[in-house]
């Protein structure tokens, strides 16, 4: 299917929500989507609303911004806390205006949105510099069999996440997820696209990308950032940013820093697409192939 056919396909007055792995077209898409049918295109991508790398974690650039109306993007200060029921309450205000297309990467943002998020108590300080301090193995012992079974436990700030709310609060996570309130926009209100993204089309897209990223700036970036560098901070999370610090700081050559990008890329494309796999089998899979 052409894009012009899958755009003819969506209905012009319903919210639009753009799943896929990173690299595989989909802030495009929903350009195309907004400049065909109209509407604002919201960042669903938990780097991506971080100020500071802009280049690295492939923001809008100026050009895309006047071209489509944008928001959410870059708003938050590179050395702040964020989190996902952050991001639901910055996102409640647009749902009720122009017609919100939702892109991302961040299937929990997503989730959250289609599904509902518990409303869990902060975790305190101390709590997390315990969990910060442990290893991923006693992590995962402290968890409560329900949640142990519903989340990736290879993924650290996932089983991390989990611990803290066992420790802070008494309950698990599962427990707490019991009591999700109404999700802001249910599934079967808007028009939910994945991107399937099979990894020999996009590995190639990946390196591209990346030497794109050099090309446009990325190394003067990281030369602005530095100064800054917290490796604690979530928007360091940012792939490539820890490579690319590395490099200005003489640790290693650019192309052992590119390299290393790239292949940490790829293994977060390879999580996303088994999130997607598990949690979106109700959304509608498209190619950009």
């Amino acid at each position: 299917m052409t894009i012009k056919a899958l755009i003819a396909g969506i209905p012009a007055d319903r919210p639009v929500l753009i799943a896929g792995p990173t690299a595989s077209g989909k802030s495009a898409l929903a350009m195309e989507i907004a400049e065909a049918q109209g509407g604002i295109i919201l960042n669903a991508d938990a780097l991506q609303v971080f100020d500071g790398w802009r280049i690295l974690t492939a923001r809008p650039s100026d050009e895309d911004q006047r071209r489509c109306a944008h928001a959410l993007y870059g708003h938050v200060p590179f050395d702040a806390d964020y989190s996902v029921g952050h991001w639901l309450r910055n996102v409640q205000p647009y749902l009720l205006g122009a017609r919100p297309i939702i892109v991302g990467g961040t299937g929990l943002y997503l989730s959250a949105l289609t599904q509902g998020l518990a409303e869990i108590p902060a975790t305190p300080d101390h709590i997390r510099s315990e969990a910060d301090a442990l290893p991923l193995d006693a992590l995962r012992d402290g968890l409560d069999a329900a949640t142990a079974s519903r989340i990736d436990l290879a993924n650290r700030a996932r089983v991390q996440r989990a611990w803290e709310v066992r420790a802070n609060t008494g309950r698990g996570l599962a427990d707490w997820q019991a009591e999700t309130p109404a999700p802001l926009l249910p599934l079967s209100e808007a028009t939910a696209l994945v991107v399937d993204a099979p990894p020999e089309w996009l590995t190639p897209r990946i390196e591209r990308r990346f030497d794109m990223m050099l090309d446009q700036g990325a190394v003067e970036e990281a030369r602005a950032m530095e100064p800054r560098w917290d490796p604690a901070y979530l928007s360091s999370k940012a792939i490539g940013a820890a490579e690319l610090i590395d490099y200005v700081r003489g640790a290693c050559t650019l192309d052992d820093a590119r390299q290393a990008a790239i292949v940490g890329t790829r293994q977060y494309a390879k999580r996303q697409r088994t999130w997607f796999r598990k949690r979106m089998r109700d959304w509608t899979a498209v190619s950009l192939a």
